[in-house]
């Protein structure tokens, strides 16, 4: 498996493409001041939908109760030293323990009886009691649109609060096997393959892409990862999403619209489908594609004989970025707007090239670091031994600039030479995968302690077509976290 041996024909647009459940929700009051001699009157409703280990996302909903409201600016106190980091929809500011949310330009009106949601992502040290009031344009509030139910379910976490940093070498030990394919009647697998995983509600959730004449997306969940090789799969082709070349899928939850989405490859366009409802496979959309007229010029003047692989999707507080790779040595990077999304991505961009393609070759993943402002990007190479291992780089935006974290086949992200395999070495080659996040939403968040990778591997033997090369997922722990 030399480099040499990656023709195009074998790669066939082949690859690409946690603890965090759903928490109680509160319902609290708030009152309008409405411009001049406009009647106050409001509702407030705040939820916690998603909590972890040393943080959250939170959920706003004002409705306006009196007259309407041009202009719109929401205060409330945190009491347990709970910190905004991030918003959409809202301005939101904080100084001390008092934050200010107010409108941006296209949801400054609500009319009587309207109502406006905005949400944040948040940091909290142990506690994370709801805030007790909130003033509407200045004025307490004092209206109600009755009760919220109240869920509550069991919330974890991948480590210990994120107090420490992300080392400049790493060390792993690997899990064996934990899912291989399950074929039935009507799909001959023989590779699992380009996982992406989030733990929520209690259940780890693993998308994958399956091999069997063609490609198909497959669907398994389980509480455990001692769980994960006797777990059903289901496969996507029986949703929304249906047949056809389906492949590299990576799944997020989007709070500002309470979705969750998978993202994936359909052979010419970076693709998605929706579900309010994780947990059911059968409940996922059509698909719609990200690009309106198709591949960007860009990339049509980059790629040579590459193919247009493995679509990441990560958002800040203002925009949202879709990541592609072209196996020729180039990194794009597109975007859009928050409030935009899924639609609007333009502006593509190389956002990182190397002229030995294989050092660049595909599968990227950008994660946010939790309660620091940097970004932390791994990208796939394919080895001078022509095994698969992993490069990484740090920056202050997801835009950059990208400064060599471990990025050396000497120094590597996630490679053979930095990895111990317990149960004995199953493979040798470090592929497509995706990290056990800390949130499950589009902020894409990582803790820097004792981080875990979802990856494929396969028999150190197996040759042949790489379409039918038999890949199986397994779990790198870091052993050398600095928590």
């Amino acid at each position: 498996m030399s480099p040499a041996r990656f023709s195009p024909s074998r790669r066939a647009r082949l690859t690409a493409l946690a603890a965090v459940p759903l928490i109680a929700v509160t319902a609290l009051t708030a009152v309008a001041q409405q411009p001049a001699s406009a009647a106050p009157g409001c509702s407030v409703t705040y939820s916690t939908p998603s909590q972890w280990d040393g943080g959250f996302t939170a959920a706003v909903a004002v409705t306006n109760l009196g007259d309407a409201v041009n202009g719109w600016t929401l205060t409330w106190s945190f009491g347990a030293g709970q910190q905004v980091q991030q918003a959409w929809n809202a301005q939101v500011t904080q100084s001390g323990s008092q934050v200010t949310a107010r409108n941006v330009s296209y949801n400054a009106t609500i009319p009587t009886g309207g109502k406006v949601e905005f949400g944040f992502n948040g940091s909290s040290t142990g506690a994370n009691p709801s805030p007790s009031a909130f003033s509407l344009n200045g004025t307490l509030c004092t209206g109600d649109v009755g009760p919220t139910t109240t869920t509550t379910t069991t919330t974890t976490t991948t480590g210990n609060p994120p107090v420490g940093t992300l080392p400049s070498s790493f060390r792993w030990s690997s899990s064996g096997q934990l899912i291989s394919p399950k074929p039935d009647s009507t799909h001959a697998n023989v590779a699992v393959k380009d996982p992406s995983v989030v733990y929520h509600n209690g259940k780890y959730h693993v998308f994958a892409s399956t091999y069997t004449d063609g490609y198909n997306l497959m669907y398994t969940s389980f509480t455990d990862w001692s769980q994960a090789s006797s777990a059903p799969h289901y496969y996507l082709d029986r949703s929304g999403i249906g047949t056809g070349y389906r492949a590299a899928p990576q799944v997020f939850y989007f709070a500002p619209q309470r979705l969750w989405y998978l993202v994936y490859q359909t052979g010419s366009n970076a693709s998605y489908s929706t579900t309010s409802d994780i947990s059911n496979p059968s409940s996922w959309s059509t698909p719609k594609n990200f690009y309106a007229n198709g591949m960007p010029q860009i990339i049509r003047d980059n790629i040579g004989n590459g193919y247009w692989v493995d679509f990441w999707t990560v958002c800040d507080t203002a925009k949202c970025y879709l990541f592609s790779s072209d196996d020729n040595g180039h990194l794009y990077r597109s975007e859009t707007n928050l409030a935009q999304f899924p639609n609007g991505f333009t502006n593509t961009v190389i956002a990182m090239q190397d002229s030995d393609r294989y050092r660049l070759f595909e599968a990227s993943n950008v994660y946010k670091i939790a309660g620091k402002d940097q970004w932390l990007l791994v990208h796939e190479a394919i080895g001078t031994d022509g095994r698969r291992w992993f490069r990484s780089w740090t920056a202050p935006s997801i835009t950059g600039p990208w400064a060599a974290l471990a990025d050396t086949e000497s120094n590597p992200f996630a490679r053979a030479n930095n990895v111990t395999f317990p149960s004995g070495q199953w493979t040798r080659d470090i592929s497509h995968g995706e990290m056990v996040r800390t949130n499950v939403d589009q902020t894409m968040e990582i803790s820097p302690c004792r981080l875990s990778y979802l990856y494929q591997g396969m028999d150190p033997n197996a040759g042949g077509d790489y379409n039918r090369l038999p890949w199986r997922l397994g779990l790198l722990t870091q052993t050398n976290s600095t928590c």
